[in-house]
């Protein structure tokens, strides 16, 4: 079987995209899968981790694997041996590495010297998992991609990239609102203006979050500070004043729109008091999809029957 790897949601063709989120919403409804039966998998992780953690945890032990978890504390990736050797060793006794990483180069050369699949836990750049647990959950409700419009309000992070490059590949248009020099990064921008013109959704990156949210099917927001980035905490929360996603910026939204975010949430923030409650939000549903959308992925990726 040829060795595949995650690192960017671009990694995966349109028809792969597709293979695991319909996989993910068969396993969902009660398909039974051992794909990983004597499989070992290493969990490999520079930042804590809840959901990304929990599901790929628990999705290893559901497909007949055996996950194998190292925190921050017990690799320091780069600082007690350099890279290569622990990529080089870990080949040697597990199928796969789920790794959670602060610099994205850090999982270029996991996957430049290790021989099995790397799979993108979250990096500075991208959280692929997180945005095909986000699309699962968008099909869910709606049924279709396209015509559908997603606004995210707030910092063009890593999961905002992931998003917007997944989302725009299946027909979904795609509007961000973010402050000066927190936009979608040139590398996501050219990725996105690389991609074929048949089937794509849109991108515009405007200014005003109710420019963004106005009549829009998905309402998204992140956090402002992610981590790595507290030194920029009181910095952030200036800039990012007015673009708190409430029940006032909801309201622009269709009727029948729905409200994500990845979580953790910072409650009078990025979101009001009450945002996670509210009738239009399916936040708890996207973080459940996060076992099901990784599931989807390590059957593409450890499947020998999977093309």
């Amino acid at each position: 079987m040829q060795k595949r790897d995650l690192l960017s949601i671009t990694d995966l063709s349109i028809k792969e995209i597709q293979w695991i989120l319909n996989r993910a919403s068969e396993l969902k409804q009660g398909s039974k899968s051992d794909v990983l039966s004597s499989m070992s998998v290493a969990l490999l992780f520079e930042k804590p981790s809840l959901r990304t953690k929990l599901s790929f945890d628990t999705a290893i032990h559901q497909l007949g694997g055996h996950p194998i978890y190292f925190g921050p504390e017990e690799i320091e990736l780069g600082k007690r041996e350099p890279v290569a050797d622990i990529a080089r060793v870990m080949e040697l006794q597990v199928d796969c590495i789920v790794a959670r990483t602060y610099q994205h180069s850090t999982l270029e050369e996991l996957a430049k010297y290790a021989s099995i699949p790397i799979i993108n836990a979250l990096s500075d750049m991208e959280h692929p998992s997180q945005a095909l647990a986000d699309l699962l959950t968008i099909k869910e409700y709606f049924g279709r991609f396209d015509g559908i419009t997603v606004a995210f309000v707030g910092d063009g992070n890593n999961v905002a990239n992931s998003l917007a490059l997944g989302a725009i590949s299946l027909g979904i248009n795609f509007i961000i609102a973010s402050p000066n020099e927190y936009e979608l990064s040139e590398e996501i921008i050219s990725k996105i203006k690389m991609m074929t013109l048949e089937h794509r959704g849109d991108l515009r990156q405007v200014r005003r979050p109710e420019e963004a949210v106005y009549n829009a099917d998905v309402v998204y927001t992140d956090v402002w500070t992610s981590m790595g980035q507290e030194s920029e905490f009181e910095k952030r929360k200036q800039v990012f004043r007015g673009y708190q996603v409430n029940n006032t910026l909801m309201a622009l939204a269709k009727p029948t729109a729905i409200f994500m975010h990845d979580l953790p949430a910072h409650r009078g923030e990025e979101i009001d008091t009450h945002m996670l409650d509210h009738p239009q939000s399916v936040v708890f549903q996207q973080a459940e999809n996060k076992l099901h959308a990784a599931k989807g992925i390590l059957e593409l990726l450890l499947s020998s029957s999977q093309n």
